[in-house]
């Protein structure tokens, strides 16, 4: 029996939709609307406020996850649409253009992280 790392890429996408589905809109609401609008305190936004709580190596993880994970996710619901619409002849190109485009992305956000 052939071995495949199709299981590697459908953990990958399961972790992503979780992530995309629970931290994501909790951290839209909390900063992109309870901020703004007053219902937190306003030094919650205080810039050195924020680069300290960057700096935790906790709060780096969780930026890392809430970003690379739903990038892995994007990509296998991509490759997956674009068979089903009948791409099927270059299925191993499309695998390494969106998981490529995952780890890329995942490096990236990987790099600024360590940096900051």
């Amino acid at each position: 029996m052939a071995k495949s790392n199709e299981p590697i890429w459908w953990s990958l996408f399961s972790a992503g939709g979780v992530v995309a589905a629970l931290l994501i809109p909790v951290h839209i609401f909390l900063t992109g609307i309870a901020g703004p609008l007053g219902w937190l305190p306003p030094e919650a936004f205080d810039y050195a406020r924020l680069q300290a709580l960057l700096s935790h190596p906790i709060t780096r993880l969780y930026c890392f996850v809430l970003i690379s994970l739903p990038l892995f996710h994007g990509a296998h619901r991509i490759r997956f649409t674009l068979v089903d619409l009948g791409i099927r002849g270059v299925d191993m190109l499309l695998a390494v253009v969106c998981y490529g485009a995952a780890i890329a992305g995942t490096l990236v956000t990987a790099g600024i992280l360590w940096n900051f």
